[in-house]
């Protein structure tokens, strides 16, 4: 029986983990937590997210700019978070709009896709 989604993993080019932090705690104000000590020499970085985790992995990769592969957070505020990115210059597309929320996607630096939604009261 699966019981719940512990974590998700992108990746990001190897040592570009300084300008993902940037991005992920920085701009989005995620926390980093210690990667298990084995673990800790293979790059990358791991974030919390309330009860679960985002691995940033590293690897010789360019993402593809028209996969559909992607993470989606829950977030309060989108208009907010609209500001936020589009004040650093991240283009924001509001794409397909579905049935008691509001969303929004865009790609992080590396080429990775996100989408923003935001649950409608009902």
């Amino acid at each position: 029986m699966i019981l719940a989604i512990h974590h998700a993993q992108i990746t990001i080019p190897k040592g570009e983990e300084d300008k993902a932090r940037e991005f992920y705690c920085g701009v989005l104000g995620l926390n980093e937590i210690p990667k298990p000590e084995e673990l800790a020499g293979r790059g990358g970085f791991w974030l919390e997210i309330g009860d679960r985790q985002l691995h940033i992995g590293t690897e010789d990769k360019v993402a593809d700019a028209n996969s559909k592969a992607h993470v989606a957070y829950r977030v309060e505020d989108l208009e907010h978070w609209r500001s936020v990115l589009t004040k650093r210059e991240v283009k924001v597309s509001d794409g397909i709009q579905v049935p008691g929320m509001r969303r929004f996607e865009f790609r992080d630096p590396f080429g990775n896709r996100v989408e923003f939604l935001e649950l409608l009261n009902s």
